[in-house]
């Protein structure tokens, strides 16, 4: 619009490239950068083509950091959706054992995961005065137990049909599926979060649920919704997980929750609600699975990655921490 003295005046500050550099997007965008660096000066065999052929392990993570981060953006939390993969992959395997054609499987398998994210979301919003945490902390063991008890003494199944499972794991060009699908979901979530009424109700409720709900959201609703969500994505998360794993046993899935909520809030995204967005997380998930992969070609022992990812979420809650102190004392001296 044009002020007084004629000049025109954008209605929305624009940002230098030095401070789109120094926001965290723009910092995680570095990290990236330098975990591939690190990569290939750790291992020679880190080239395009072996991260491309090892992706797939670790992809079907990423499917679930999108619902998570807006379940993380309301301010709440799913620790169960670990469980969810284990408990979808295993049904996918009696379905597909027992002769099912693979897209009755996998219809199957995504509405294993929607069920158990509605149950989540169905429980919280019928007793919404139960936190989160403790109902999903109830249902991951549920979930989990009622895997092993299908599963049997055996504790695995494998996937019989495992030529089925070749539509989801070819490559198109030197890509694999699973790359295609986190990117797609990434622009549908995305998309969803910063330009729909469905993502500003999100960021109020996590702002505040209770002044959302006084200024008509329907909270339960959109809880509800989200939940599902998330149970839905653990579904498709399995299915790539059986691309690579040919089966489910008793530790299909595990810690996935552990991994899903580090690449959110290492993303931006503040477990207090109402903050961050998911082209962070999405940055954040690729930097962990191509840091997975760097320290997996110098046969590094497992529990050090678990390690490296500790690190990183505590940094990251750290370094929101520190700028959130910041914002308040600048608030007050100009006050």
């Amino acid at each position: 619009m044009a002020g007084k003295s004629g000049r025109t005046i954008s209605a929305v500050p624009q940002k230098s490239i030095l401070k789109r550099l120094l926001s965290w997007e723009g910092a995680l965008v570095l990290i990236f950068i330098a975990v591939l660096v690190m990569g290939r000066i750790m291992s020679p065999y880190f080239t395009l083509e072996n991260v491309l052929r090892e992706m797939p392990k670790y992809l079907a993570e990423i499917l679930i950091v999108f619902p998570m981060g807006f379940v993380l953006i309301m301010g709440e939390i799913d620790i169960s959706v670990g469980s969810i993969v284990c408990l979808s992959a295993t049904v996918a395997c009696f379905a597909g054992n027992a002769g099912l054609p693979f897209p009755l499987v996998m219809l199957i398998c995504l509405l294993t995961g929607l069920a158990c994210g509605l149950l989540n979301g169905f429980i919280l919003t019928r007793w919404p005065e139960l936190p989160p945490m403790i109902v999903t902390l109830g249902t991951q063991i549920i979930f989990r137990g009622i895997a092993e008890v299908t599963l049997g003494s055996g504790g695995s199944l494998s996937y019989v049909n495992s030529k089925d499972l070749g539509i989801l794991s070819k490559t198109l060009g030197p890509f694999p599926v699973a790359f295609f699908a986190v990117l797609i979901a990434a622009a549908i979530f995305i998309v969803v979060l910063s330009t729909s009424t469905f993502g500003r109700k999100l960021y109020a409720i996590g702002s505040n649920r209770t002044a959302a709900k006084y200024a008509g959201i329907k909270v339960s609703k959109i809880r509800l919704i989200v939940y599902g969500l998330a149970g839905l994505m653990a579904g498709m998360c399995a299915l790539f997980i059986l691309t690579t794993t040919f089966g489910a046993n008793t530790t299909t899935g595990q810690n996935y929750e552990m991994d899903v909520i580090a690449m959110c809030v290492f993303g931006g995204i503040a477990t207090t609600g109402g903050k961050g967005n998911l082209f962070g997380a999405l940055i954040a998930g690729f930097s962990i699975v191509c840091l997975r992969i760097a320290l997996g070609l110098i046969n590094t022992n497992p529990q050090l990655i678990l390690i490296i990812i500790g690190l990183l979420l505590i940094i990251s809650v750290l370094i929101s921490g520190i700028s959130q102190m910041r914002g308040k004392k600048l608030k007050k001296k100009k006050a």
